[in-house]
């Protein structure tokens, strides 16, 4: 602990969101920057509480207190340094995780929680800045062969650690970019993805090999896989999204989150779209059925295509302004949560259930029907509540179901669980021997520094079993070589 009564002296302090006029037209990182004299003095007010709730309530279960402290005395290449002892890619939890650490933070019993995510981002950057953050290939090589599916932060974490340990890693990416959802499944404006292309460059220097445009099941063979490789990861994510069963769903105009995010993505890197299968926002009256991230996302991104309207509709109710009752510290608070896309524009509404679409003579949506409903579980409908919305635009961001099960998860024949993940044992190996899983794939639609941690854990697992089998490799090697004399004779 640095300064003994900081948290007494200073009050938390946020970097600065650029105004809504500037930034909904254009895709820029939404916040201002933050100068070095205020940053220490939020590393200041980080306590020497005893027990760090926020380290167990991270994930990845930072050393917060270490690497604030080192923030207030102004020592950031050591800070860089703490920050990585634990979590591959914090520049990615520093802009996109909800901070379960800050819901954790014993100051935050009777006041604002020290500003951890923020801090997490300065050093990081910081250390790239500075040129500390640099590749770091293994000593050597071990001679095994891992195969990571999926390029998101679990499988990019896996590989990264799994490289560093001296084994040889090949990620295959079913998208002609890597980084899978933080490529584009994250809007430009919370995550630039030159932020991505940096780490992929360290990793490739340290001797990871990115495959793209390869997706296992299809256009690459689980048998091939199987065959070439001593462990496989799978790390593909839950990318099969809960879809709206509604009258009309079928009419055009209506389209998953994901069908909508990834294309504007595309067009911030320079692609173009088909113009037939183009979503855009542009001009239209907009409804996102999902009060989420992904419907925040989904949110922020309609801004910046100029919409006639927007409205987002949860049916879930209203969450109060501070902390329920229902989750009191230090777990993670059910409260209203207003992101930069909520300052933006639109309307918000909670309580709402969609009933129907109905469209014109040519199969467009043109109104949404709905309802108000009582309280979770059943959401009830309340009588005489009901509207009709004229609507262009349709984006469902319910969230997701696990993985997709046809192609790779069928082929390999790995278990299930009642929720469709794929089941593992307490060492991130699924039902098929060498065949492992980590992040969103084995524990459902999660946060990314989950993910990382799920990727960092099941790296070390794969270490293990690889590590283990060459030592059976020897031990049948010295045996062998034991009878050679022997077989001569």
């Amino acid at each position: 602990m640095g300064k003994t009564a900081g948290f007494m002296e200073y009050s938390r302090e946020l970097a600065p969101r650029r105004p809504v006029i500037e930034r909904v037209n254009d895709w820029f990182e939404i916040y201002q920057d933050f100068p070095e004299d205020k940053l220490r003095k939020q590393g200041a007010r980080c306590m020497d509480c005893g027990v760090p709730f926020c380290q167990t309530g991270c994930p990845v279960n930072n050393l917060i207190p270490d690497w604030n402290d080192l923030v207030y005395r102004g020592r950031w290449q050591d800070a860089v340094r703490q920050l990585h002892a634990t979590n591959n890619f914090p520049e990615f939890t520093g802009r996109i995780c909800p901070a379960p650490c800050e819901a954790a933070c014993v100051l935050g019993i009777n006041q604002p929680p020290v500003t951890i995510k923020q801090n997490e981002k300065h050093i990081v950057e910081r250390g790239f800045l500075e040129g500390w953050i640099r590749p770091e290939p293994p000593r050597f090589r071990t001679g095994k062969q891992v195969a990571i599916i999926g390029s998101g932060p679990a499988g990019l974490a896996a590989a990264q650690q799994l490289c560093r340990a001296g084994h040889g890693v090949v990620v295959y990416e079913k998208s002609d970019r890597v980084g899978g959802l933080l490529r584009y499944g994250i809007p430009q404006f919370k995550l630039e993805k030159h932020i991505i292309d940096r780490r992929i460059e360290q990793m490739s220097t340290e001797g990871v090999k990115f495959i793209t445009n390869a997706e296992v099941g299809k256009t690459v063979a689980v048998e091939d896989l199987r065959r070439e490789f001593d462990a496989i990861v799978l790390a593909g994510g839950a990318e099969q999204p809960r879809d709206l069963k509604a009258s009309g769903r079928d009419l055009k105009g209506i389209h998953f989150a994901m069908e909508f995010l990834p294309q504007q993505n595309k067009r911030c890197l320079g692609d173009v779209i088909d113009p037939g299968l183009e979503i855009l926002a542009t001009g239209k009256r907009v409804v996102i059925v999902g009060g989420g991230d992904t419907g925040a996302d989904c949110l922020g991104t309609c801004h910046r295509q100029k919409p006639l309207s927007v409205h987002q509709f949860e049916i879930m109710p209203k969450p109060p302004d501070e902390r329920s009752p229902l989750t009191p510290w230090p777990l993670w608070p059910m409260q209203l949560r207003t992101e930069g896309a909520h300052e933006e524009g639109g309307i918000r509404d909670w309580s709402i259930a969609t009933t129907k679409f109905t469209g014109d003579d040519r199969g467009n949506v043109k109104q949404l029907h709905a309802v108000r409903v009582g309280s979770p579980p059943k959401f009830e409908p309340m009588a005489g509540t009901e509207f009709m919305i004229e609507v262009d635009l349709v984006l469902i961001a319910m969230g997701f179901l696990g993985p997709v099960r046809n192609g790779m998860i069928e082929q390999l024949e790995v278990q299930l669980d009642n929720r469709g993940n794929v089941t593992t044992d307490e060492n991130y190996m699924s039902s098929v021997s060498g065949v492992f899983a980590a992040g969103d794939m084995r524990r459902g639609q999660s946060l990314v520094v989950w993910a990382i941690s799920e990727g960092r854990k099941a790296a070390a697992c794969v270490d293990a079993y690889l590590t283990s089998a060459a030592k059976s490799d020897r031990s049948r090697a010295r045996v062998e070589a034991s009878r050679l004399p022997q077989l001569a004779s």
